[in-house]
């Protein structure tokens, strides 16, 4: 069998990919929000168990189209450690059409633009990025450990390598004191990437995390439904990504939204309207999950 330690994580659009881990762990794991690799420690596996994996995937699958290296920062490993996994890759399955990855800003910076580069024509298609926030001080009490402009530059540097770029931010983050300043800064800071693919989740506790001790103690306020939505809506009117696909249709979101930018930019903001006028229902509570 594949071996695979811990829970699983992945993005959405990699459901139906292979997923092997390249690492075990977050390389940061220090995230506030984040209740994710909590009980792994971060590390490298050894190419031979990554290689035995993939031959293992080799005999029970007849096609495989997509992977996904795990776990949360895959990129992390050596530009070289990166290059015989993709390799390897080639060699095993030629018929797969794309392999992807979660990176940390950290992982990115580290690299030269010549080792992103190897790694995009030796197959690595696109990295998944968290940015959060694109406001210093919310990232700096989230602990993320990175401000937005180094986020911002290790996502051009992907961009730079000819691999796609897929953002992630999270509405709420900031609560209520620094909501508008979140909305507007991380709008800015998506503007200058300009990712192909941008997914705005909600804060959603589920297991523990130091934020989540913070907000049952009185530290932090959960945004409501209404206060996420205007939230969001501040967003879209500061964003300018043309060609961006935009998504807020997480289970985490308390109101569904799917466009390309700028095109469907006004039809968004028009359903956040809508919603906040009533006339479109949030989700419940009870249907939130990650």
């Amino acid at each position: 069998m594949i071996h695979y330690e811990g829970r699983v994580f992945r993005p959405p659009s990699e459901a139906y990919s292979l997923i092997v881990q390249v690492t075990i762990g977050c390389s940061h794991n220090k995230c506030t929000f984040c209740d994710m690799y909590k009980e792994k420690r971060f590390r490298v596996r050894p190419l031979e168990e990554v290689k035995a994996d993939f031959d293992e995937a080799r005999r029970m699958y007849r096609r495989v189209d997509r992977i996904f290296l795990a776990d949360g920062d895959a990129l992390m490993c050596r530009a070289e450690h990166m290059a015989e996994v993709l390799r390897y890759i080639k060699k095993l399955f030629p018929e797969c059409e794309r392999v992807t990855s979660y990176g940390s800003p950290k992982s990115v910076l580290v690299k030269t633009p010549e080792e992103l580069k190897m790694l995009h024509e030796l197959g690595l298609e696109m990295i998944y990025l968290g940015l959060e926030s694109g406001n210093d001080e919310v990232l700096r009490r989230i602990n993320k450990g990175e401000t937005a402009d180094e986020i911002v530059r290790a996502g051009l540097m992907v961009k730079e390598a000819g691999m796609k770029l897929s953002v992630t931010c999270i509405a709420g983050l900031g609560s209520t004191e620094l909501s508008e300043a979140h909305a507007i800064d991380t709008a800015r800071a998506l503007s200058r990437m300009k990712p192909e693919y941008i997914g705005l989740l909600t804060l959603l506790f589920e297991l523990e995390t130091p934020l989540m001790r913070d907000w049952q103690e009185g530290r932090f306020y959960l945004m409501n439904p209404v206060e996420i939505a205007a939230e969001t809506l501040i967003l879209l009117e500061h964003i300018d990504c043309e060609g961006s696909i935009f998504r807020a249709n997480h289970a985490s979101n308390y109101v569904n939204l799917a466009g390309t930018l700028n095109r469907d930019r006004e039809a968004m903001c028009s359903r956040l309207r809508q919603a906040l006028d009533g006339k479109i229902k949030f989700r419940s509570e009870a249907f939130r999950a990650r």
